[in-house]
This record gives C-alpha cells, structure tokens and sequence, in this order.
C-alpha cells in the first residue's frame, strides 16, 4: 500500500479528479482492459489509438498510484494487481467484446502489448479471460443470431403459405396440357 502524505500536492489530487471522471459511472464507461505497452513504438500506439476510437474506446496511459486511488474512491473491485509497470487503459463505454478482440489481436501482430487483465462490470478478469471473453461473439452478433432465430419460423410459414398457391396452378397447368394432348 502507498504511504500517504500529510499534506496532498494540488496537481494530484487534480490528477485523481480527473481519472474519476474518466473511470465513474457519469463517463459511461463501465469497462475497463489493462495492458502493458512498454516498448512499443508511437506509431504502434497511434494505429491502436486508431483501431479503438472506431469502436469509441479510448487507450489512455495512467500513472498506476493515481490510477488505483481513483478506483478506490469510485468503489471498484481491487484491480491494483494490474496497476504495476508501465500502464494503459483500455476504456469501453459499449462494446467491450470488440475491444478486447481489438487489443487481442494487436498483441499477435504487435507482442510488445501485454493485456494484464481487465475491469468488465463488477468482475475482474484475468489476461487469460480477457482471452477467452475476446472470443466469444459481440452484442450486435449475438442480436443478429437472435433475430434470424426468432424470423425463422415466420420465413418457414410464408413459404408453406406461398407453395400452396404455385401448387394449384402447375396442378392447372398439369391438366390443362393433359387436355390440350388427348
């Protein structure tokens, strides 16, 4: 645990304020992915920058004390394990499956980036469960799914109901070329 000063510096208790904002609930970000982004180079970090913003994630760069009083105070699970070393924050306001799939993918083109962890709801998550959670399908294929489920039966009877009208008419026509034989 950090010592605590007699008397707090201005600048940080600013600093703290100020990753509250970004980290609370009123920021809307309720998810949060860890990583280690020591030694990769600017452009590395500006092409990952870019890749999230596309999924309106922000990568920010922490100080790991700040960092860990900031989630104290918010009340958040102890990720402090994870606020160690050179330290970056991944922060998903929606899609956090896409995130994670984002820096999992990134580590394999870049390995400089280590995902230490994550912060997803209430839970901690562990790198091997960010894995593992990067993986699994996102909202928006998982609603897909579900609809396609949910029109199946509705697409099944509009055929069966359309088939009964065609079948009537090559019926007639079956007939007709019967007749039009003999």
């Amino acid at each position: 645990m950090a010592i605590v000063a007699r008397k707090q510096q201005e600048y940080k208790v600013t600093a703290i304020n100020e990753l509250k904002k970004i980290f609370g609930p009123e920021a809307g970000a309720p998810d949060f992915i860890f990583a280690d982004y020591r030694g990769l180079t600017v452009e590395q970090i500006t092409g990952l920058r870019r890749q999230l913003r596309g999924k309106e994630a922000v990568f920010k760069v922490v100080k790991n004390n700040f960092a860990r009083l900031a989630f104290e105070e918010l009340k958040a699970p102890d990720v402090s394990s994870y606020l160690v070393g050179p330290t970056a924050v991944a922060i998903a306001p929606k899609d956090s499956n896409e995130v994670a799939k984002i820096l999992i993918d990134f580590t394999k083109e870049a390995p400089a980036l280590k995902v230490k962890g994550g912060l997803l709801g209430a839970a901690v998550y562990d790198a091997a469960k960010v894995e593992a959670f990067s993986k699994l399908p996102g909202r928006l294929e998982l609603i897909s799914m579900l609809m396609s489920v949910m029109n199946g039966p509705a697409r099944n009877l509009a055929a069966a109901l359309n088939d009964i009208p065609s079948r009537l008419v090559r019926t007639v026509k079956a007939i007709a070329d019967k007749k039009s034989e003999g």
